[in-house]
Parts: C-alpha cells; structure tokens; sequence
C-alpha cells in the first residue's frame, strides 16, 4: 500500500508517506496558515504522491460521529481561522481516495500501540504535554471516542497553594493543559522550560500537576501503560518525579504488576517521534481497508 499521513499542528503541517508496516518513505513540512492557504499546498504535495489513502492527525476539537453531517470537520478549536474548516470532505473531494481521520494524540497512541512499545496492550493512554496538553486513548482494539473524543488534557486539577498563577486556558484556569502546558510554564517562571532544567521547584510543581491527572486516569480507565510526549517531557527529570508522585496518589490502593514496575508503566514516548506519522498511517490503512470512500466524500463549499 503507498500511504499518506498528515499531522497537522498549530505552526506546521508534517506530510508523509509510507506504508502498512509503518515505514515512512519521505516526508516534508509545510508552514500552518489559514486554510485557504495551507489546504491547497497539503492537497497538491499528496496528489503528486499518489496515496490511495489518507490519514489525518488533526488538533481538535473535531468531529467524529460519521453519522454528524459535521464529520470530519474541526470545530471549536482556538485557532480561530480553522474553526469549521471541514478537512475530510476538502481532501476526499480533491484525491479521490478514503481519508482517515482522528486527533492527533489519538493518531500518536495508534502509532505506538500498532508499531511500538505498547503493541499487544488492550488499553493504553497517551499524554502529550507541550504548547497544549492533550490525552489519546486506546482502548480494547479502539481509539476512544465517545459523544466526541478524550479532552483528558483538561482535567480540573488541584492547584497548590503557593501557586499564584492564574492558569493560561482561557475556558478552566485551573485544568492541566492552563496550570502544566509549555506557555504556562514559560508565564509562571518567566522562562521556557528548557531554561529552567536546574530549578528543582519548577519540576516538583509540573510533576505534581501531571501526576494528578494520570492518577484520575488510572483510577478511571485502568490503563496497562501510560505514554507521556510532547516538548515538555523532553525534560527526563519529571519522569521520576511523576512516578513518585502518581504512587503516593495512589496510596497502595490497586496493586498491580504494572503500578510496581513504575519504570515500565510510565513512560516516554517511543519510535523516535514518529508515532504520530504512524499513528496515521495506520489510520489510512484501516480507512482503506474499511472501503468507505463515498461516506467521506461529502461536498462541501466552505472552504
């Protein structure tokens, strides 16, 4: 199969292609602007590459009920220029081939459960912490969805005391991705986080936000590894710290043979990056092979 996947972010769009088995054969980056500039050159690069199938890993919210005459759309996203910009039926319409379609941490926990460290796992959630914060899940052979997808990175969490911070989501000051993103980071110590390596305080802080929301998380779903990316964990210090703190969380209440081999449970990400571009690979095949390409060709002028 000759493949295309997209990861779509909020300063550039990585276009690859590949195939079935995950190999990635080329890929390019093309700047995000508004739709009417950025859509045309993503179509042209994937037309010229002759995919027979598309996936996309897209920044959401989105909508994925393919019952929804909006399936396929992104929706309330803070990027404003791209708030309904309806992304499946743009690319069906211009290839002429199946898109696959999903968030992008839903893409990155595919990737890794299809081709890394995860693969033979039933349940597995994947956090990425960087200028956003945001969960994909997998669940017993499936990407969770729901009435819409994980918003796991907006988890309400329980500020400490002496944070003073007013938290930088503009809709819950006080959920992860306000208090723990990178932005909140670089407003609260007045720096980017990969100029505060040595300030112990930041990382106690960051770790204990984090380490809240895995604790719900695993309260919640139970999950059999916890994947944890994006630009922020770059810094490898917060891993134990996290660990750490997810323990005493938990306070011995579920005893698995996960939760005593913390090293192996909570975990960086794996497959050198790519598990996003993977992850939509993936995404294509299963579109491909699910033979659905006249319910993603819906038309649409909007753009």
């Amino acid at each position: 199969m000759r493949l295309g996947a997209l990861e779509t972010g909020g300063t550039k769009m990585v276009c690859a292609v590949g195939d079935e088995t995950g190999k990635i054969y080329e890929r390019t980056t093309i700047p995000t602007d508004a739709p009417q500039t950025t859509m045309p050159q993503l179509i042209a690069y994937f037309r010229e590459k002759g995919v027979e199938a598309l996936g996309v890993g897209c920044f959401g919210p989105i909508e994925l009920d393919r019952t929804s005459p909006r399936y396929g759309y992104i929706t309330s996203t803070p990027k404003e220029a791209w708030r309904n910009c309806p992304v499946v039926s743009v690319f069906a319409e211009a290839l002429q081939c199946p898109i696959g379609f999903d968030t992008d941490v839903n893409s990155a926990v595919l990737g890794e459960v299809t081709f890394g460290q995860a693969c033979g796992k039933r349940c597995v959630v994947y956090l990425t912490v960087g200028t956003g914060v945001g969960a994909g899940v997998y669940i017993e052979g499936k990407l969770l969805h729901g009435m819409l997808h994980p918003e796991a990175g907006h988890v309400m969490i329980r500020r400490k005391e002496n944070d003073r911070y007013a938290g930088r989501c503009p809709y819950h000051r006080n959920c992860l991705e306000g208090l723990a993103s990178g932005p909140a980071i670089r407003e609260r110590w007045g720096a980017k986080a990969e100029l505060l390596a040595n300030r112990e305080e930041v990382w106690e802080l960051e770790a204990d936000y984090i380490a809240q929301a895995l604790a719900g998380y695993i309260l919640t779903l139970s999950p059999q590894m916890i994947i944890l990316g994006g630009g922020v964990m770059h810094q490898e210090q917060l891993f134990p710290l996290i660990r750490r703190k997810v323990a005493q969380m938990l306070n011995g209440y579920i005893q698995t043979r996960e939760l005593e081999d913390m090293e192996h449970y909570i975990v960086p990400a794996a497959l050198r990056g790519d598990q996003g571009i993977m992850g939509c690979l993936e995404l294509a095949r299963l579109e491909l092979c699910a033979g659905r390409p006249a319910e993603n060709n819906k038309k649409s002028n909007q753009l």
